[in-house]
């Protein structure tokens, strides 16, 4: 397998499609790591109790779900993968249910060993709707060199064959010195090793391909305490951070703010989340790590494998409890495409609703008449500097205007429909004027994005976007992809 930070960021662009061709795959992937039973007592409140200044709970309702690595591991079946588990619990009714949760899922649990030494750890949510009110964790974790030796011997069988071995590391007793050194010194190692633990520096022998830490994980590691620009923190601690984890590339998500890679050639890939109100979703960042590992085992370059983590993250973050992220959220999400908007009233409508939820509104425009990757790259870029992206497409009057005669080959209805099926575009709309000052007066995105072709002082528009308080950027220039230059192989028969 080619190290992410050895290939191109993207492949085929994330797509209902390329998602199903990725489950298609099925690769292999182990998932070794702490075990965990997660609660969560649920009921409804309107009053006191007379005893105590305490909420009482009515209707309470318990539910179970694994969590911890067995969250992973549930995640990355969910999504597709075939999954081997490897894990201790006790001889206890907590690891009895936990093993079942992962059998019901489809996950190989062969390597869930059980300990006389072991309470299998639980922890409980008590919740009034959607408010916590306390969280009661139990359970007994030990270490033994039997228990070490077991681990071992089961995390070998398992990786063996497997695409990727993903390491969760919550900081338990579960992972002891001994155990790691081992694992440093003589992993018969997969293609791809993920390592998801709260202290990287435990694991810096191991040289793991990528990391998963979150902001806080990762600010420990290179000594950042401001937290007013997190991106920018990661982006100069890059190289601290790699160091302090030995690891190669570095997938640092960020919460709200989505998620950044950056590895040994600089920073590799910035996402972006889509805010939600906080649900007390527990376990996003098991549901990032899973579906980065499902992509990158099934041979994705690492701009899909991050973007497909961000948007199954953004899934589950929507949600109550440890929840998972199936095929089918996906194909949902996938599924809203873009629509075309038939005016430029309705599309204002719709963008004060987005920028009222807080998203940045991302707007470019183009004739895009024979759509080539020099497109693609240009509107993956744009996406990247928001959370919606509008593209406005010149009419066919509007392309015979700019290019004369002969052209658009492909009509604007076409040429619309094909930009609404690209993940990466929210919003379409054509339009007829020589620029698109009017549709930039009306709309006001908050960045107003062109290829790098051009320059700022080129775009008569940039004045009256700056002139709103947007911002102009301007982007890659992608050399050799014009539809000028194709349009004319084609015509001439030209390789």
């Amino acid at each position: 397998m080619t190290h992410p930070q050895e290939s191109p960021l993207v492949s085929d662009p994330l797509s209902r499609a390329s998602v199903a061709r990725l489950r298609e795959r099925a690769p292999v992937v182990t998932v070794a790591g702490d075990a965990i039973l997660d609660g969560w007592w649920i009921g409804r409140t309107s009053r006191l109790s007379r005893e105590a200044p305490a909420p009482v709970l009515e209707s309470a309702e318990l539910s179970w779900a694994a969590g911890g690595a067995a969250n992973t591991a549930v995640n990355l079946a969910a999504l597709g993968a075939r999954v081997r588990f490897v894990g201790a619990v006790g001889p206890d009714a907590a690891g009895r249910r936990l093993r079942a949760l992962l059998e019901t899922e489809g996950v190989d649990a062969s390597g869930l060993l059980v300990d006389p030494l072991l309470a299998t750890p639980r922890k409980i949510r008590v919740l009034a709707e959607d408010q916590l009110l306390v969280r009661i964790d139990d359970g007994r974790a030990a270490t033994s060199p039997q228990l070490d030796r077991r681990l071992r011997e089961a995390i070998d069988r398992a990786a063996e064959g497997s695409r990727a071995l993903v390491l969760c590391d919550y900081g338990s007793a579960l992972w002891s010195d001994p155990l790691r050194d081992s694992l440093a010194r003589a992993l018969r190692r997969p293609p791809l090793v993920i390592v998801d633990a709260h202290d990287l520096r435990r694991w810096r022998a191991l040289r793991p391909d990528v990391v998963t830490p979150n902001f806080e994980e990762a600010a420990a590691l290179i000594g950042a305490e401001d937290e007013s620009d997190r991106p920018r923190l990661v982006e100069r601690g890059r190289a601290a951070l790699l160091t302090a984890s030995g690891a190669r590339s570095a997938a640092v998500t960020l919460d709200r703010e989505g998620a950044l890679l950056v590895g040994e050639e600089g920073v590799g890939y910035r996402t972006h989340a889509h805010p939600e109100l906080d649900r007390r979703a527990t376990g996003a960042g098991d549901t990032f790590t899973a579906a980065l590992a499902l992509a990158l085992a099934g041979g994705e370059q690492i701009g899909f494998a991050m973007e497909l983590a961000q948007l199954a993250a953004d899934v589950v973050v929507r949600r109550l409890g440890t929840t998972v992220c199936r095929a089918a959220d996906l194909d949902e999400q996938l599924g809203e495409a873009a629509r075309v908007a038939p005016d430029p009233e309705p599309l204002r409508a719709l963008l004060e609703k987005e920028r009222a939820r807080g998203r940045r509104i991302v707007f470019t425009n183009g004739c895009f008449d024979v759509l080539h990757r020099g497109h693609t790259s240009y509107l993956r870029q744009a996406k990247r500097l928001g959370d919606v992206l509008v593209v406005a497409v010149n009419s066919d009057a509007g392309v015979r205007r700019l290019k004369g005669p002969g052209r658009p080959v492909n009509p604007e209805e076409d040429r619309a429909a094909v930009l609404a099926a690209l993940d990466c575009v929210d919003h379409v709309i054509v339009f007829d004027t020589d620029t698109p000052t009017p549709l930039l007066e009306l709309l006001h995105p908050d960045v107003y994005a062109k290829g790098g072709d051009y320059s700022a002082d080129m775009l008569a528009e940039a004045e009256v976007v700056r002139g709103y308080g947007g911002e102009v950027r301007i982007l890659d220039y992608v050399a050799d992809h014009s539809t000028t230059s194709i349009v004319e192989r084609i015509r001439t028969g030209a390789p």
